[in-house]
């Protein structure tokens, strides 16, 4: 049977020359890969694809196969592909993971199997409180982290009247609560649109009522991509600022760069941060896929050298768990962050910088690095999480 149609919606890509080593390291890869919002879920792949490459296909050392599963943007599709991925391929770790509700969902059986998970976006609060686990590491942020930097900017910048935009999820409650934490005072307007909606009227009919100066936007894969076509077809107020998280000031947000030029963004990365480690990932990357990285790549890339320094530690064994964990745990990689360590949650303690939509020299649009706002952040969670 062809490998990639024995499991639904999934893509197979295994080390070669694997025949005769040692058992491979498995990784179960689950994310979004159709539909409009999938974007995030692609280069996430791409960059866990990128890494492994680059590592001659084995990770510790270790002939590696990773089997990407599409979650389909569904909760209840990515518990099943989760179950297959644990139960029936019997993967060492599962990574992945684009969107809050979708890791919430499959966690519970994922720790309850042991089975380690390393998210390479996702990150909700309820997972690095009182929720944390042994089992799960982010290569990303605390959901609010990045929210909370963009409220230190718009509040450094002495914005008054501020909306707010996110999805009604955990990643976009997360986003509401972060970005408000570091405001000097209340939303004039919080507006939480479904996830995965793509008409932005009656919000765009709120945002002129409201006469906001500045509007804050969290609206992940193609509802982002629709917001500002439809904010610019409304003929908004060109003198409200706008912000977003850099995330979503992707290679997919970039495309509309004229509609965006100007707007700043916030985030733990960036393609022109200065360390040797970044430019050759970013050179890596435009070579093999034609294109600037995002951030959701650079978070699996970093996952993927986080899997392989574990496994090199651990002499590329799974089954000791507190070994792997140990061995996870002290983050003895190179990250295109620069350095990298992890909270008691095991979550990042990393900067967070200012980003502006720039058009280069090529007439392309990137993200140009504009300051640091926040050195070492750690989450405000931590403290809830009972392994300290």
């Amino acid at each position: 049977m062809n490998r990639i149609t024995s499991i639904a919606g999934a893509v197979l890509m295994a080390a070669a020359c694997a025949a005769q080593a040692a058992e491979p390291i498995k990784i179960g890869f689950l994310t979004t890969l159709s539909g409009p919002a999938s974007a995030p879920g692609i280069d996430e792949r791409d960059g866990f694809m990128l890494a492994l490459k680059m590592l001659g296909g084995k990770l510790g050392g270790v002939p590696a196969e990773v089997i990407a599963v599409d979650d389909q943007f569904s909760p209840d599709a990515a518990k099943q592909g989760a179950d297959r991925l644990i139960k029936r391929e019997k993967v060492d770790i599962l990574s992945g993971f684009v969107y809050s509700n979708i890791l919430l969902a499959v966690a519970p059986a994922a720790f309850a199997s042991k089975t380690i998970v390393i998210s390479a976006n996702a990150a909700p609060a309820q997972l690095a409180g009182a929720g944390c686990s042994p089992y799960f590491f982010s290569t990303s942020y605390q959901n609010d982290a990045t929210h909370e930097a963009a409220g230190k900017l718009i509040a450094d910048k002495g914005y008054n009247r501020v909306a707010v935009i996110a999805p009604n999820y955990p990643a976009g409650k997360d986003a509401s609560a972060g970005v408000k934490r570091f405001l000097k005072s209340a939303p004039v307007l919080e507006l939480f649109p479904k996830l995965g909606q793509l008409d932005f009227a009656s919000e765009l009919a709120q945002l002129r009522a409201a006469n906001v100066d500045v509007v804050y936007f969290f609206l992940p894969g193609g509802m982002g991509v629709n917001f500002v076509k439809q904010y610019a077809a409304a003929g908004m107020d060109p003198k409200i600022t706008r912000v977003m998280p850099a995330y979503d000031a992707d290679q997919q947000m970039l495309s509309n760069g004229d509609l965006i030029d100007g707007v700043a963004n916030t985030g733990q990365w960036s393609y022109d941060l200065p360390n040797e480690q970044n430019r050759a990932f970013v050179a890596a990357f435009l070579k093999e896929y034609g294109h600037q990285p995002s951030m959701f790549s650079s978070q699996a890339y970093d996952a993927a050298m986080l899997i392989d320094s574990a496994l090199k530690t651990t002499g590329g064994k799974t089954d000791n768990r507190e070994a792997l964990i140990a061995a996870l745990k002290s983050a003895n990689f190179k990250s295109v962050r620069g350095n990298f360590r992890f909270a008691a949650n095991h979550f990042p303690i990393q900067n967070q910088y200012s980003r502006v939509v720039t058009k280069g020299a090529d007439g392309k649009y990137v993200n140009k690095l504009t300051g640091t706002l926040l050195t070492d952040h750690v989450d405000v969670y931590v403290g809830q999480c009972k392994m300290q």
